[in-house]
């Protein structure tokens, strides 16, 4: 066979489905239109004419893209919008973490109450600032402050 001598007619091409198993099956499978079927293997409840074209409605719509520009655009600035606030949140959280531990106060200390520190501190597993602030809280409560 040719390239150029091959027609729609040398192919067996098989009958449509019915109405109701067409509804039930993929939109995909049905690209094929009855004007390009060979007339003798039309089935019996096929129509002749040319199929009448398709409403909007029934196309499958992609759930991952916006159908129209001004969808697309509403959304875009939905989520920049959302993260604008959490970028600001964070911002917010960041400053108050820093507002409450920027007052420093550095003291001298001997040798032996730093190393009675360090170890106190080690044995505790706790940081030597906390043990320093809750010392210093301590003190504080108990001198009426």
């Amino acid at each position: 066979m040719a390239k150029g001598q091959t027609t729609v007619s040398d192919f067996a091409v098989a009958p449509r489905r019915s109405r109701s198993v067409e509804q039930s099956a993929t939109q995909a499978d049905t690209g094929t239109k009855p004007a390009e079927l060979p007339t003798g293997q039309r089935n019996a409840n096929q129509p002749h004419g040319p199929a009448p074209p398709r409403p909007q409605a029934e196309k499958p719509v992609n759930r991952l893209i916006a159908p129209t520009e001004v969808a697309r655009r509403e959304r875009a600035t939905t989520r920049a919008l959302q993260r604008e606030d959490s970028r600001i949140r964070l911002r917010d959280l960041k400053r108050a973490r820093d507002r409450e531990s920027k007052h420093y106060v550095n003291c001298p200390l001997d040798y032996d109450t730093k190393t009675r520190l360090q170890k106190a501190a080690l044995e505790n597993d706790v940081k030597m600032t906390v043990i320093m602030k809750a010392a210093i809280d301590q003190f504080l409560k108990d001198n009426g402050y």
